[in-house]
């Protein structure tokens, strides 16, 4: 039997700043920040809800046996797709608003399913963030 994966739960993304992140991403995202416990001793962990997803917030210098995660952990190196309801030209004057320069934008990329309408800014540690609209 061969498998095939259907859906993407969760990633982990290596930051400086875990609240720094955290309020980035509430406040210019929209996700909700949760904060759980996984018990045994091991440090509290923030995740990013949205959808049916979530971001796990890891703080770069984590040690790897409380948190089992890649080889090569580096804050500021993920390059991340985020969809919207909001228009491209929303998704700029909502970036303008809260001083995140954009990047570039808003541009037609290829996605998953079709051409994206796409702006690109990046978080705090500097990864790049893509948010989204698929062309109606």
């Amino acid at each position: 039997m061969q498998v095939k994966v259907s859906a993407l739960d969760h990633i982990v993304i290596n930051v400086s700043d875990v609240a720094r992140t955290a309020e980035w991403y509430r406040k210019i995202l929209g996700m909700e920040v949760k904060v759980f416990d996984p018990g045994h001793g091991k440090a509290k962990r923030t995740s990013l809800v949205f959808g049916d997803q979530k971001i796990n917030v890891r703080p770069r210098d984590a040690d790897k046996v409380e948190w089992f995660t890649a080889d090569h952990e580096m804050a500021g190196s993920d390059d991340l797709c985020f969809l919207t309801s909001s228009t491209p030209d929303e998704v700029v004057a909502h970036l303008e608003a809260n001083g995140v320069a954009i990047e570039e934008g808003p541009t037609k990329k290829q996605g998953a399913r079709g051409t994206l309408l796409s702006v690109y800014c990046r978080d705090p540690d500097g990864s790049l963030i893509e948010i989204s609209s698929y062309e109606q």
